[in-house]
């Protein structure tokens, strides 16, 4: 029996059923590259190396040759479904039940990209093309995001192209298609803060100096008073403390050293400089409130380790992008969406170098879970949406 489904969740069950886990192609841009040069795009497949990273294939497609240009960005890469036998049915076959397409990357963000191209199809059918449109997808978003969307740009710029608006096509959604934009995200920093003690016997901590203590206390100079309160279009920005280690299996030994890894989400107060500076202001003063604190002769001696590269705060202010997105969302769903900066970061980060550049997608409630899964109405209606907003883009 033949299912009666749209053509957006047709793609998207098709794009599911390839075993695209980070780094691996699994079919799906082989998939797209077929449908979008039925189309009439023209595709290039480009892998990308880099040092101790895996090699990642990536796919750019463009129709047209005039502005204004809107590009449709996402990733086919998704995260490993964990044990399959905790899912109600195979992750990778796009199974449907009451209305729900389930399977890995529904959401996160295969569902993105099949409205898109439905979307695209549509539109084609019944307009003639006044600009361009152009697809740029990545297979290495969830991975270590060396070898995907960063270098994709690089690499199209330096051909000569140029973009006038992108949409991202990550669940942006909260509860109901059509609340949320995202038109910009707070920045990131990671690190790994090494603090060195004297090793010994727990019996005898004067013969010894105990690194733990010292870490505690340079954690604590980094929680212990706000680092902003917020600003108008960004939530205060926030340190977390996400593992502390020492790696000692014995319980009477006072180990030679602990670690502790942080993350910190900073807002528009900060740049990337500014705020690693006050890290490290706050770690110094922790440093020297321990060295009294603990009595001992010499003082806290720790390292710190950046791990990764900053993403950059932004904020896109767009009015053609932002309107005319925000204008076929209430014509399709009679909503009038949210702008946010909220959530993590995406590949809009590298995006917003180019152009401007928000997110819009399905509602992410099941994004990385077992049975990630979308009711097959939001893709129709995400498809319809991105239809419109094709539609006022190109009629402004």
């Amino acid at each position: 029996m033949t299912e009666n489904i749209s053509r957006s969740a047709e793609i998207l069950r098709e794009l599911i059923r390839c075993p695209s886990v980070t780094p691996e192609e699994g079919g799906a841009l082989s998939y797209l590259e077929g449908e979008l040069a039925r189309l009439g795009f023209a595709v290039e497949r480009v892998v990308f190396s880099d040092d101790n990273t895996p090699d990642v294939e990536n796919l750019y497609a463009r129709l047209g040759s005039k502005a204004p240009h809107v590009m449709f960005a996402g990733h086919t890469d998704v995260v490993p479904i964990g044990n399959p036998d905790d899912w109600s049915s195979d992750a990778f076959s796009g199974e449907i039940k009451d209305n729900v397409m389930i399977g890995r990357g529904a959401v996160d963000m295969k569902g993105g990209i099949a409205c898109f191209l439905g979307a695209v199809e549509a539109y084609l059918s019944k307009y003639d093309l006044h600009g361009s449109i152009s697809f740029l997808i990545t297979g290495d978003e969830e991975g270590p995001s060396i070898n995907g969307t960063d270098k994709l740009l690089k690499w199209a710029a330096h051909k000569g192209e140029t973009w006038d608006a992108c949409i991202v096509g990550e669940p942006s959604n909260k509860n109901e298609i059509g609340d949320v934009i995202k038109n910009g995200r707070r920045g990131s920093l990671s690190g790994k803060v090494i603090v060195n003690g004297i090793q010994g016997h727990a019996a005898y901590p004067h013969l010894s100096d105990n690194p733990v203590n010292g870490l505690l206390d340079l954690m604590n100079s980094l929680l212990e008073s706000p680092f902003d309160e917020g600003t108008d279009m960004f939530q205060p920005t926030n340190l977390e403390v996400t593992s502390m280690d020492v790696g000692n299996p014995a319980t009477n030994v006072i180990a030679a050293q602990a670690t502790a890894s942080f993350n910190i989400r900073f807002n528009d107060t900060w740049s990337g400089e500014s705020v690693r500076e006050e890290i490290l202001r706050r770690l110094n003063e922790g440093a020297n409130r321990s060295t009294l604190r603990r009595g001992k002769p010499n003082p806290v001696q720790f390292e710190v380790e950046w791990i990764g590269r900053i993403s950059p705060v932004f904020l896109t202010r767009d009015d053609a992008l932002v309107n005319a997105l925000s204008s076929a969302i209430h014509s399709v769903t009679g909503r009038k969406p949210e702008l946010s900066t909220g959530g993590g970061t995406s590949d809009a980060r590298f995006i917003k170098d180019y152009c401007p550049v928000v997110e819009f997608g399905l509602v992410g409630q099941t994004m990385h879970q077992v049975d990630e899964r979308t009711p097959l109405g939001d893709v129709d209606t995400l498809s319809t949406v991105y239809g419109a907003f094709l539609d006022n883009y190109f009629r402004q």
